[in-house]
């Protein structure tokens, strides 16, 4: 059984920075992809990011250039480092991965950016 557990949302203003960590259970971040996905009120549950196994990342349209994705294997760490955020921004944060033909999903972490 996986585990994934975030942590390091808050509030923000705009134009801050947050650091979101997704803790994994078990050894699985460098052999499985793990993505960061988010849910705004109303609002269907969206693709923020994601890394492959063998480091490769892929970014939202809306978040590139602003957003990072990065693992610590050692740590079984998940990051995302989020700069320049925008009220739109504002959101659930979930990590997910796959493993073994399963889906994992944490509980979440909020974000909100508002002045």
């Amino acid at each position: 059984q996986v585990q994934l557990v975030e942590s390091g949302g808050g509030l923000v203003q705009p134009g801050g920075s947050l650091r979101l960590a997704c803790a994994a259970s078990l050894s699985i971040l460098s052999d499985n992809p793990m993505g960061w996905y988010r849910q705004a009120p109303g609002k269907l549950r969206e693709l923020v990011a994601i890394i492959s196994s063998g480091g490769k990342s892929n970014y939202a349209e809306s978040v590139k250039d602003r957003f990072t994705i990065s693992r610590d294997n050692a740590k079984n760490t998940l990051y995302l480092q989020m700069n320049s955020l925008k009220p739109e921004d504002t959101a659930v944060y979930y990590c997910n991965t796959m493993v073994d033909g399963m889906i994992y999903w944490g509980q979440g972490t909020q974000v909100t950016v508002s002045s």
